[in-house]
């Protein structure tokens, strides 16, 4: 039986909560650091990888090349700033791909 592991990269302040739930942490500074420890963990086994939206927002093309791929899972989160909305914008996308339907979508009036 594999045992996988679930990962969390972005900024310090954001991800460091992680760590009291027994996920490993991978903060980074820029892009390029970003991009490498994603491709790292990847080839490392790892499950689910979770990402903050301003790192995944700088590295548009290595979040879409795991896109249709069943491992790693990259799932977008926001990070201590907010969010920018990207994480359930492709929440939506692939829920209204799996089902054809959009069925998250936001009622006028709320906010």
């Amino acid at each position: 039986m594999s045992t996988y592991k679930i990962g969390v990269v972005g900024d310090r302040h954001t991800i460091l909560g992680f760590k009291s739930l027994g996920v490993f942490i991978f903060p980074v500074l820029d892009a390029d650091e970003a991009d490498k420890t994603i491709a790292k963990l990847a080839k490392e086994g790892f499950a689910i990888i979770y990402v903050t939206e301003q790192i995944a927002k700088q590295i548009p093309e290595r979040i879409q090349f795991y896109r249709n791929k069943p491992l790693p899972a990259i799932t977008l989160i926001p990070s201590n700033r907010g969010t920018l909305g990207i994480g359930m914008e492709e929440i939506k996308k692939s829920v209204e791909k799996a089902i054809g339907v959009d069925i998250l979508f936001e009622s006028e009036g709320e906010e």
